[in-house]
């Protein structure tokens, strides 16, 4: 098995693979275009977003500055919205909804470091996808950690860490993360 073929399913991987590498340098070449772009370049961005990002659904919008490890892994639905200076740390997937708003500086990490020292001194690391439902909402400087679902019609404040799955149908803010009510 690749290492790639590890990393895609969440398994130990070495990131100094030859091939990782080199998908790592082209998202950094890609997201460094993107992240030069004009307001009026609307076209030139998409293009670039479209090169990026394994699959987007319908109509979406993104403002530079954007970062990312390999793009290919973020699956976007019709309707998203991320604002300026967002991280998304992609070596799993990152499935998102339909009509789902990001703000800045929110951040998506799918990467995880192993928490024995030894395998961790090695360099090895490994992930879980995140997956986020239609109709969410998240805050600025959010941080949504790896493994995490998000259900629909979620709202999540400004500056929470998310460790854990949320249900459909609320407002969840803190670190970590709490249910405060539900949303209409």
């Amino acid at each position: 098995m690749s290492e790639k073929e590890k990393m895609l399913m969440g398994e130990l991987y070495q990131p100094w693979d030859d091939e990782l590498v080199m998908e790592r340098s082209r998202a950094r070449q890609i997201t460094h275009a993107l992240n030069q772009t004009k307001n009026t370049e609307e076209h030139y961005r998409r293009q670039l977003i479209e090169d990026l990002f394994g699959t987007i659904a319908g109509e979406m919008s993104l403002e530079p500055p954007f970062y990312c490890d390999y793009g290919y892994n973020i699956h976007v639905g019709d309707g998203f919205f991320a604002n300026f200076n967002c991280i998304f740390l992609d070596i799993c997937p990152i499935t998102v909804g339909n009509r789902v708003l990001i703000g800045p500086n929110v951040q998506l990490y799918t990467a995880l470091h192993p928490m024995d020292r030894e395998t961790r001194a090695k360099g090895l690391e490994s992930g879980r996808p995140i997956i986020i439902g239609d109709d969410v909402w998240i805050g600025g400087g959010a941080i949504i950690n790896p493994g995490v679902t998000i259900g629909s019609n979620v709202v999540i404040g400004s500056g929470t860490v998310v460790t854990k799955d949320l249900p459909d149908n609320v407002f969840a803010a803190g670190s970590p993360a709490k249910v405060i009510r539900t949303v209409e």
